[in-house]
Parts: C-alpha cells; structure tokens; sequence
C-alpha cells in the first residue's frame, strides 16, 4: 500500500494512532524509501496530508533518526511555511537528527533561533532542544551555550524550568557559574511556587 493511503487523513480518521503506526513500521524496515515519499508529501495540495507526513516523519526521528537525517535542508525549509503545524513539525524533527548532523543543523542556527523565537511554545522547545544537543558537541559547544543563555534570559517563564533541567548534562566548571547566574537572576519573575523551586532544585544541584 502507497504511503500516503496510511496516513490518518486517507484512512478518515481523526487520530494520531496510523501515524505513530507507520512511522514504526518504517523505522522498523530502516525503509529510506518511505521516508521520501513522506518528504515528497510534505508539498501535498492537503494540507492535512502535509500535517501527517511531517507527523511521521518526526515519529520516524524519534525513533531512527538516521534515516531522516538525509533531509535536514528539506525541513529547514519547511520554518518558512505559513503552516504552523509543519513549521512546529520540522523543529520537532531537526531536534531529533541534530547529534547526527550537527554541521548541517548549525549552519542554520541563526534561522533556527529566529523562528523559535516567533514561533510556538513546542516550535520554542525543540529550538532549545537543538541548542542543548550543539552545546553538547566539542566544536559548537561555545557559541550554541552562549545562545542557550539568551533563551534562559529571554524564554517565558514558564519554559525556564523544563530548560534549565534539560540542560544539566551540558553544564561544566568552564560555564557552570553563568549559567546558575542566569537561573538566579531569574528566580523573582516566576510566579508558581513549584516551578521556581524546579529551578531552585537544579542550581542546588550543581552547587553541590
């Protein structure tokens, strides 16, 4: 059967459960086949079938992340379109081949962050996801550790808790003091009790 006749909207159904199905299906098969034919349908005339190939694809991400690896430029491309749901879809994605391709991720860091800037809370997420990840390797770590700082200053408050956890791993003697420093400066402006001792609970941490 044709990819596109498994997606949820040629199925009629209004649930993810096809998509998830197909995407370990795919990711199962190591089926580099497949995964084009979902880039080719995230140009679709439908928009939802535009929608259900980016859902796929970043599934298959999860997943196997090397088999969507191949397309980094073809999602890039995709933080331009004026739908949404592909937009937030495609930072999902490049979030997750980011270790696998961090040359190509990176040279489109300064796009990256613009959008996630703009973008939704899940677009935002996945931007500092990125961010993370390239903080995580030797040759990006210092530049892509000074933008995460930007987001730490400048993200919503209620976004704070969730980076600063993810961030961990990546934090060392060389950047530990800034980045306790940023959390601090920031601890006033957090309205809910629990979210500020999440934060308060990180800087404590690495205090130890």
């Amino acid at each position: 059967m044709a990819i596109i006749d498994q997606l949820a909207t040629s199925l009629n159904r209004k649930d993810e459960a096809p998509n998830q199905e197909l995407a370990k299906n795919i990711a199962d098969q190591a089926d580099k086949n497949a995964v084009k034919e979902l880039v080719d349908l995230l140009n679709h005339k439908d928009k939802n079938i535009q929608s259900d190939g980016i859902k796929v694809l970043y599934e298959i991400g999860e997943l196997e992340p090397s088999l969507i690896a191949d397309y980094s430029k073809e999602l890039i491309a995709l933080l331009d379109s004026k739908n949404n749901r592909l937009v937030w879809g495609a930072m999902t994605a490049l979030d997750t081949i980011t270790l696998i391709t961090p040359s190509a991720i990176y040279s489109e860091i300064a796009k990256i962050i613009d959008i996630a800037n703009m973008g939704s809370v899940i677009t935002r997420d996945h931007g500092v996801g990125i961010l993370i990840k390239l903080a995580s390797t030797e040759q990006y770590a210092e530049h892509a550790f000074s933008l995460l700082v930007e987001q730490l200053k400048n993200c919503p408050t209620n976004q704070l808790p969730m980076y600063a956890e993810n961030a961990v791993p990546i934090i060392n003697d060389k950047n530990k003091t800034m980045f306790i420093d940023v959390l601090a400066s920031r601890l006033s402006e957090i309205e809910k009790d629990s979210k500020r001792k999440r934060v308060e609970k990180v800087m404590k941490k690495l205090n130890a």
